[in-house]
C-alpha cells in the first residue's frame, strides 16, 4: 500500500510539472494568429465595401494592382523603396483607368475587331495601313461625356486601392486611425456620385477592358 501511494503520488506530481512550460509556446501564436485574422478582417472589409465600384473600371486593371501590391509594398514594411514602388503602380494604374476610356473600336467587314483611340475628327486606329475604312460616326469623336467616366474611373480606382491598409499605411504614416475613419464613407459617397454620374452619362464605348455588347 506504501508503494502504491507513493507511485500514486509521484505520478500525480509528475503532470503539473508539465503544465508550466506550456504557456510559453502559445504566447507567440496568438500574435501571429490576431494578425492574421487583422489581414483577412481587413481584406474581407475592403471587398465588401467596393465590390460594387468594380464595375465602373477597365478589365484587368484591378486584377493587375492586386497582384502586384503584394511584392511592391514588401508585406507591410514601408520602406521608402516600397513606398515609391505603391506611388509608381499606382500612377500607372491611374493612367490605365484614364486612357482606356478614350478607346474605341469596331467591326470591320472581314469580321475582325478593330480598336482605337478618340480624337476630336474620328477614331484613329492604333495601327495604320491595315486597309480598313474607318467608320465615320459622330459617336467615335472625343466628347465631354468621355472625360466624365475617365474622371469618375480614376475616382473609383482611388477609392478601392485608400481602402486597402498596406497602401494607406505606406502612404500616409502616421494617420492610420484618420485615413480609417475617412475610408469608412469615402468608398461609398464615391460609388453613389458614379452611379449616378453613370447614369446621366452612359457609356457608349467598346474600348479596352470593356466587353463588346
Amino acid at each position: 500500500m506504501e508503494q502504491a501511494e507513493g507511485i500514486g503520488i509521484k505520478i500525480y506530481d509528475a503532470a503539473p510539472q508539465e503544465t508550466p512550460s506550456r504557456p510559453s509556446s502559445p504566447q507567440l501564436v496568438p500574435e501571429t494568429g490576431r494578425r492574421k485574422r487583422a489581414v483577412a478582417k481587413g481584406v474581407q472589409k475592403t471587398l465588401s465595401k467596393t465590390s460594387m465600384l468594380v464595375n465602373f473600371l477597365p478589365t484587368g486593371t484591378l486584377l493587375t494592382f492586386e497582384m502586384l501590391l503584394p511584392s511592391v509594398s514588401g508585406d507591410g514594411q514601408c520602406s521608402p523603396v516600397n513606398t515609391m514602388m505603391i506611388e509608381v503602380l499606382m500612377g500607372l494604374c491611374v493612367l490605365s483607368c484614364f486612357f482606356f476610356h478614350f478607346t474605341d473600336s469596331f467591326r470591320g467587314p472581314d469580321g475582325k475587331v478593330y480598336y482605337g483611340f478618340v480624337t476630336p475628327s474620328g477614331l484613329s486606329l492604333f495601327k495604320s495601313g491595315l486597309g480598313v475604312e474607318v467608320p465615320k460616326d459622330d459617336r467615335f469623336k472625343v466628347g465631354f461625356t468621355d472625360f466624365v467616366h475617365a474622371i469618375m474611373s480614376v475616382m473609383v480606382f482611388v477609392a478601392i486601392a485608400f481602402s486597402d491598409h498596406r497602401v494607406t499605411d505606406c502612404l500616409f504614416r502616421g494617420h492610420v486611425k484618420e485615413m480609417d475613419e475617412v475610408m469608412e464613407s469615402f468608398p461609398l459617397m464615391v460609388g453613389v456620385i458614379c452611379s449616378s454620374l453613370f447614369l446621366v452619362f452612359p457609356n457608349t464605348r467598346y474600348g479596352i477592358g470593356c466587353m463588346a455588347a
